[in-house]
């Protein structure tokens, strides 16, 4: 347990010291002035005016805009797919509403999966689509983090920056350049970066056996860094060219959290209070601390029912390295949690493990994550998130003493509240209507493989896991069917766009706003008591709105699994 303690420590302490150099790195990105040469050509090949200034409204516009550009352009791709090269095991173009589902996924940073890519997608889909979109969704993301911050630091509501800007520099400034030094790395341990046709082994047995390979670690490289998550092959991180070391699967999580944990240094820099971006990074840590011990703890005492069998000596073996069930031996309980805990928290999607044979207890934590959405979270939308709950903090604390709530040194008003109580309860609106809707229906509950609570558990984390847009699955959910693959689908484009774009209009509608002076009845928002209060109302929301679904669920699976 010494040496579990020691992993988690270690990886985390690594990523605490990198939040001031990337965090400054992205500061430089999101206020400079200058543009590159190889950007002022984007620029001129797309016919874009960077030196426009948008306001919220116009910024959100341009955004959904050129995204739904993308989505009609890569349904097509997918659609035409046997026609186009590179495709060397001759795979045919997928059903409509499984295109319709691939192409939201990838689009809105899910990158859920109900197919198999090695079996389902040609080299070229992979590479124009799914790799394409791995940049081009996650920039979307980290630029309206961008203008979001701009908004609560700025002086002027129309001037929240340029989309096409942000959008250009997040990948020519920050994602490529990591990328390609990280998928040498990746090649280096053992990952496969081929156009080459899938190679043919003889086993051992003397069978013949067909290999995919691909342009693996290319895309493996961005799938972490823009908290994507989609895997090149159906067993994602757990399968053996995705994830091949011990150091890759470090590598991984350190890639998930490291853009959205730098972020909260890069806020403080541009409203020019550092204190307030660590105030950030210091709840959203706690949170992620509480959750990954939580979930270690459950699944290395093992499952006791297992126990009580009792006499069998492999079976007290097997209990006394905790619930190894789904799980690879190279990588242990340890790291397996920590990467289960990471890929929820930064709502990336990617699995080295089968989260569908999790204790009952293990599965709640990813869940309630997910429901939360702002512990570290991902591609920018976390950490608007989180912001979003300081403000309907203060404006709880500004309740209790009877004055307007100020954040930032702004009034927050009705306007702002509404639109901030939308952002928050779409999320829920979206999970446990979808949820009600699906175990309502009787085709639904065919694709179930398991009944009962932890069936229950599958639909509820499959609908959190598309509105978070995660893109994990509890694995034992059959969900490649017309209604599964639409209802995921709106539940994906709720989740991106309901969010995003209230939580724009706040930033937008404050920066118009003229700022107050500071006064004795100011509510310090930079201060450790105020962070134990956002994080105290965080978890008091998430509980009221959630718990009696996780009841249903997780916490009922486990109660089954004590006492069975």
């Amino acid at each position: 347990m010494s040496a579990a303690f020691l992993q988690f420590a270690l990886l985390l302490a690594i990523m605490t010291a990198l939040v001031v150099p990337v965090g400054n790195w992205l500061y430089t990105v999101f206020a400079g002035e200058r543009h590159t040469a190889p950007e002022r050509l984007t620029y001129a090949l797309i016919g874009i005016n960077a030196d426009e200034r948008m306001g919220w409204q116009r910024y959100g516009l341009v955004m959904v805009m050129s995204n739904l550009v993308m989505l009609l352009l890569a349904y097509l791709l997918i659609r035409l797919q046997g026609l186009l090269p590179w495709n060397p095991a001759g795979l045919s173009s997928q059903s409509p509403d499984l295109a319709w589902n691939t192409v939201v996924s990838f689009l809105t940073n899910t990158n859920w999966q109900a197919y198999s890519g090695e079996q389902s997608l040609s080299y070229f889909s992979q590479m124009a689509v799914i790799t394409t979109f791995m940049f081009t969704s996650a920039a979307t993301g980290f630029a309206g983090a961008a203008a979001f911050m701009r908004g609560l630091a700025g002086k002027n509501g129309a001037d929240l920056g340029n989309f096409w800007v942000d959008f250009t520099r997040i990948i020519y400034r920050v994602f490529l350049p990591i990328c390609f030094v990280l998928a040498l790395v990746f090649v280096w341990q053992g990952m496969p970066q081929t156009l080459n046709p899938y190679a043919t082994a003889t086993t051992l047995e003397g069978a013949t056996q067909t290999i995919a390979l691909g342009p693996v670690a290319s895309l493996e490289s961005i799938k972490h860094i823009g908290t994507n998550g989609g895997g090149f092959f159906s067993m994602n991180a757990a399968h053996p060219f995705e994830n091949p070391t011990p150091l890759t699967n470090a590598l991984h999580i350190l890639s998930m959290l490291l853009l959205p944990s730098s972020l909260t240094y890069a806020f403080g820099r541009l409203i020019s209070n550092t204190r307030q971006g660590w105030v950030i990074f210091g709840g959203m840590l706690v949170m992620f601390v509480g959750f990954l011990l939580t979930l270690y703890s459950f699944e290395q005492a093992g499952n006791p029912i297992l126990s009580k069998l009792g006499a069998e000596q492999t079976i007290s073996a097997t209990q006394a390295g905790g619930n190894m069930e789904g799980k690879e031996v190279r990588f242990g309980i340890a790291q397996t949690a920590l990467f289960a805990t990471t890929t929820t928290a930064a709502t990336t999607g990617s699995v080295d493990s089968m989260h569908d044979s999790y204790t009952g207890m293990g599965g709640f934590v990813p869940m309630l994550q997910m429901m939360l959405n702002n512990v570290f979270g991902g591609k920018g939308v976390g950490f608007i998130n989180f912001v979003q709950y300081l403000i309907l903090s203060v404006f709880i604390a500004g309740l209790m003493v009877g004055r307007t709530p100020e954040f930032l040194g702004k009034k927050i008003e009705a306007r702002e509240i509404k639109l901030v109580m939308l952002a928050v309860l779409a999320h829920p609106l979206s999970i446990l209507g979808f949820t009600a809707l699906a175990v309502a229906l009787p085709e639904p509950l065919k694709s179930l493989n398991n009944s009962g609570p932890h069936g229950f558990s599958e639909i509820l984390y499959a609908y959190t896991s598309g509105t978070a847009n995660n893109g994990s699955a509890f694995a034992g959910l059959s969900a490649n069917t017309p209604f599964y693959n639409l209802t995921i689908g709106l539940a994906m484009l709720v989740g991106r766009y309901l969010t995003l774009l209230p939580m724009l209009a706040v930033a937008g509608l404050l920066a118009s706003k003229r700022r107050v002076p500071l006064s004795s009845g100011t509510l310090p928002t930079d201060t450790l008591l105020f962070g134990a209060l956002s994080v105290f109302i965080i978890l008091i929301v998430g509980a009221l709105t959630f718990l009696p679904a996780l009841t249903l669920g997780p916490v009922a699976d486990h109660l089954q699994m004590v006492y069975p």
